[in-house]
């Protein structure tokens, strides 16, 4: 059975009537004009499918290893490199990153299970989610687990062009359990992870991955 994600209910229910509005104006003025009858038909048509298709909510199934790190986006793996992580670790770090275009699941899910020692949201910019930059100067949530290995993962929500709502679940304090929801991001953008220098990766670059499903590293 198809799910939406809770967090698409207005937009869900404002698309539905708009289409029902302009369908109700259609009939009544393009009736005897076949081409713009239809035309407009396609047009809600089209609307209400995108809005559906992009708040979905599949059920995934994750495998639960504490070793494990699970993809926590739907998406292309974009960048996968070392690099200094300056909020939090204030170190080098093993970054991965997925891209989300608008047409992916847009459900944000814990990589790893643990303890949520970090949550902060960032007020930014919305440049191009591939924009070198986009990692520290966007809108983002940054959020950090710490297993019961005592391994700290960092993840971030960033904002995209398009991408003008970030929704995080995550509070500090709270208990993460691997593969599940810990927010949503609005209308494209991407997920970066930072791993402790020499985690065995798992992925490749522009291999496209699923959130909960997909091992993005095996952390040692």
């Amino acid at each position: 059975m198809l799910r939406f994600h809770k967090e698409g209910n207005s937009s869900i229910a404002i698309v539905l009537l708009v289409a029902t509005l302009l369908q109700l104006a259609n009939h009544t003025f393009l009736i005897d004009y076949p081409i713009a009858y239809y035309f407009v038909i396609a047009v809600w048509v089209f609307l209400v499918v995108m809005i559906l298709q992009f708040f979905r909510n599949p059920k995934r199934t994750t495998i639960q290893n504490e070793k494990h790190v699970i993809c926590p986006a739907d998406g292309k793996v974009v960048v996968i490199e070392e690099t200094e992580e300056g909020e939090y670790f204030k170190d080098k770090r093993l970054q991965v990153s997925i891209f989300m275009s608008p047409i992916n699941v847009h459900v944000n899910r814990y990589p790893i299970g643990g303890q949520v020692v970090y949550s902060k949201y960032h007020p930014g910019l919305y440049l191009v989610a591939w924009h070198p930059k986009s990692s520290t100067e966007n809108e983002r949530t940054t959020v950090v687990v710490q297993t019961s290995g005592n391994v700290s993962v960092l993840f971030r929500q960033i904002a995209g062009a398009l991408a003008r709502r970030i929704v995080c679940y995550a509070k500090q304090g709270d208990k993460a359990k691997q593969g599940e929801e810990f927010g949503f991001i609005k209308f494209g953008s991407r997920v970066d992870i930072f791993l402790p220098i020499g985690t065995k990766v798992h992925v490749a670059m522009n291999q496209v991955v699923r959130g909960g499903e997909t091992v993005l590293a095996e952390l040692t």
